[in-house]
């Protein structure tokens, strides 16, 4: 592979590298993957255990995803300083900060402090986000960067699954007897049970600080290829060559940070609720803890048929007005059904979900020369979608006395804004060829 020219990914990598650094990378999204998605498994399970509303536990998606918020700018800084191999590899420790936590917190059954071991979590991943994602984008051409970021997808999604099955095995394989006879208790006894519960968090947390540990130390002694400085470096205090002086002169990087908000929102709400829609339906809580699994297969599907078709049958653009479209569709199946029905049409959401971040993304950070790891911030900034949207789901359950099907119609708008960006947004101020 080149160095940047005009018409070459900015990537200081020769051709003898560039497998190397996509393994990597894919590792990385294995772990993003492992981490995220055992909230889907934690909000019942801590729902019960701590004793908490459905406002109250859906603050570990809060918790969990406004660090991408809180964290990104600050991770953008902290990769100009330190470089992305570096930065990768610190935020694997960032993250096994974060597990370490969950130790304490379960051993107290603290749902402060399970919040602040998810929060820091989230920070490590947002420092790994605003490095490996701008960095799978440009390790090759931008027109196959959906095809390289679906293959990341279906690392993160198998992860996710895995993740899944071993957290809910461990947590709910005994769930009805566990409840029937917490149900019973009451006082100091009832408040021992509970203790008893929460304590089934140390071992995997443990584990997973280890794994975590023992990764970051290989990141780091990998000698993966910086990205190089941004083309127009030399002119960091002026306008770059197409007139733009700051991140807010580039309208469809905001729009398609917007569209990465509302996206991860509906991604994280479809997924992390699951599990509570499924015992609403009347399934019991040892087989709705697996629901989320079936959402991610529906995911690995799309992935597939992500690496399959864009960009050689389908542009970036097409497959994200697709599945724009399918979002809409799905979710009124998901409205005007009911039972196991309903169930069905939120799981097949995620393969409306599955090519929109490899389509948004690099729509998003074409041609940004050197606002790109400004810009990557702000779309990491974006995922803080997956804190605000099911905490409105959350109060809107809570407000409607426990219906859980019916706050699900706040997805649609959503899907519009990113139909919107997939059919016209990506085209407002990007630089001609």
């Amino acid at each position: 592979m080149s160095n940047q020219t005009a018409a070459a990914p900015p990537v200081a990598a020769q051709r003898n590298n560039y497998a190397q650094a996509m393994v990597i990378i894919a590792a990385l999204f294995f772990i993003f993957g492992f981490v995220t998605w055992l909230n889907s498994v934690l909000i019942p399970f801590l729902q019960q255990a701590c004793e908490l509303t459905d406002t109250v536990a859906y603050l570990v998606t809060f918790a969990f995803y406004i660090s991408y918020v809180v964290m990104a700018i600050p991770s953008s800084v902290i990769l100009k300083k330190i470089g992305f191999p570096k930065g990768m590899s610190l935020g694997l420790l960032i993250i096994a900060a974060g597990s370490l936590i969950f130790i304490p917190a379960a051993q107290m059954r603290s749902y402060p402090l399970f919040l602040v071991g998810l929060f820091t979590q989230g920070t490590g991943l947002a420092l790994l986000q605003t490095a490996s994602n701008p960095y799978v984008t440009i390790l090759g051409p931008i027109e196959s960067a959906a095809k390289r970021i679906s293959i990341m997808g279906i690392c993160n999604k198998l992860a996710g699954i895995i993740g899944i099955f071993v957290l809910a095995k461990l947590l709910f394989s005994d769930t009805e007897a566990v409840s029937a006879k917490i149900a019973t208790l009451v006082g100091a006894e009832r408040e021992a049970e509970l203790d008893l519960l929460a304590g089934r968090l140390v071992v995997p947390y443990a584990v997973m600080a280890g794994v975590l540990v023992l990764l970051a130390i290989f990141v780091r002694r990998s000698h993966l290829p910086e990205i190089n400085q941004d083309e127009d470096a030399a002119q960091a205090g002026g306008a770059d060559k197409y007139g733009r002086k700051s991140v807010f002169d580039i309208p469809y990087l905001l729009i398609g940070v917007l569209s990465i908000f509302l996206y991860v929102g509906v991604e994280v709400l479809a997924i992390d609720t699951l599990t509570n829609y499924g015992t609403y339906t009347g399934l019991a809580k040892d087989v709705a803890s697996h629901l989320a699994i079936y959402c991610l297969f529906a995911f690995g599907v799309g992935y597939m048929l992500g690496v399959a078709l864009v960009p050689k049958v389908l542009s970036q653009k097409n497959a994200l007005m697709i599945c724009a479209i399918m979002g809409i569709v799905f979710t009124a199946g998901a409205l005007l059904t009911s039972g196991m029905t309903s169930i069905v049409f939120i799981i097949l959401l995620s393969f409306a979900h599955s090519l929109m971040w490899p389509g948004i993304w690099p729509l998003a950070i074409d041609k940004l020369g050197r606002f790109t790891k400004t810009g990557s911030a702000l779309l990491v900034m974006g995922i803080g979608g997956g804190a605000i949207l099911p905490l409105i789901y959350g109060a809107i359950v809570d407000a409607m006395g426990g219906n859980r099907q019916i706050p699900y119609a706040i997805m649609i708008p959503c899907y519009l804004v990113i139909l919107y960006f997939a059919v016209a947004g990506h085209k407002k101020g990007l630089p001609a060829k």
